[in-house]
């Protein structure tokens, strides 16, 4: 089975960040009941130095090489995965897409209903390069910013609404669709580094949603022990 993560900033991390995939990676490790590898066509960390994903510095040491892989970028949302998304799948092969994505989207670029357009292309592509893929989508999670721009609160909470209903309408027995819970107890104050940006608490939580989503609704893997 290959997994293959997909996400912005929140996935990708910098120089000295474990990331949430490794996080991921560890617990498959530790509990997935047969073979499986993680795909994608980058390895990469963002370099806010560099202004570009080229680092490597990665905080664990153990984590392989090929383990690392992923489709991730900073800056980049549904917007810019939908037509990307494909021509991944169908290199890589990619059994089941962990997407953890939205918040930029609705920073900058587009509104909530644009966003879910955009949901809704990025599955059709997936589903052309794979007909059986299967999906776990990760709710926006509200960074600082929504606790004083009551506008993008809300673009945030009606975003959340539309990717239920996605998900709910997209899924089927070919092709599954889930959506994954936010831990009740993430709080962005104690377990980011910058109100947005996962810190150790925070990678565990997030690799905790999914794995939890993968086991209670396919029994892959165990739940997640933080």
């Amino acid at each position: 089975m290959r997994f293959l993560f997909v996400g912005d900033s929140m996935t990708i991390g910098c120089p000295g960040d474990f990331t949430w995939r490794y996080r991921m990676w560890r617990h498959l490790e530790a509990s997935f009941g047969g073979r499986y590898e993680i795909v994608g066509p980058r390895d990469a960390l963002y370099d806010p130095a560099a202004g570009a994903p080229v680092s490597h510095a990665y905080a664990a040491p153990d984590f392989p090489v090929a383990a690392r892989r992923h489709l991730a970028g900073w800056g980049e949302g549904w917007l810019h995965m939908a037509p990307l998304i494909g021509p991944a799948v169908a290199e890589s092969r990619a059994d089941v897409l962990l997407v953890s994505l939205g918040l930029i989207d609705l920073g900058f670029y587009t509104d909530a209903e644009q966003t879910a357009a955009n949901v809704r292309a990025f599955v059709e592509g997936a589903r052309a390069a794979n007909p059986r893929v299967r999906m776990v989508c990760l709710p926006v999670i509200p960074n600082v910013r929504a606790e004083t721009d009551a506008p993008f609160a809300a673009e945030v909470d009606r975003f959340n609404e539309l990717l239920a209903k996605a998900v709910a309408d997209l899924d089927s027995a070919a092709s599954p669709l889930l959506l994954a819970s936010v831990p009740a107890s993430y709080d962005i104050h104690r377990d980011t580094y910058d109100g947005t940006h996962p810190g150790v608490g925070g990678e565990h939580k997030l690799a905790a949603a999914f794995a939890d989503a993968l086991h209670g609704a396919w029994e892959l893997g165990t739940r997640y022990a933080l």
